[in-house]
């Protein structure tokens, strides 16, 4: 299952460079998109995927027993997806404002503008 998240993992980062490198803004905020869903999951597998047991103690116990997940990733990944979700609303915003000043979402258009 690593191997496999490993090749999904490569891809999506592969996937978010190629669209950050194009001319335009809306491609370089989808790439951003991309990069911060593949950080997602490199976090979350490097927390050991497993199906069994909770990250949770049970009340008859006072320790965790193996097999069980880390709730860390967990916890990182929560946080994570806030901290991306506002840098994209923020992005989102930047272009709508770009847009409206300059009339293209072309960067080499926007950059020998004289606005």
């Amino acid at each position: 299952m690593e191997t496999l998240m490993a090749f999904v993992i490569g891809g999506l980062y592969a996937a978010g460079l190629y669209m950050m490198m194009r001319r335009s803004i809306v491609k370089l905020v989808l790439g951003l998109v991309l990069i911060g869903h593949a950080a997602n999951l490199l976090i979350f597998t490097a927390g050991r995927l497993t199906r069994e047991g909770i990250p949770v103690i049970p009340s008859t116990n006072e320790v965790l027993v193996e097999p069980y997940p880390d709730p860390l990733p967990q916890a990182l990944i929560l946080t994570a997806i806030v901290i991306g979700f506002g840098v994209q609303a923020f992005a989102i915003v930047l272009l709508k404002r770009a847009y409206q000043t300059v009339k293209t979402d072309d960067l080499d258009a926007m950059n020998t503008t004289d606005t």
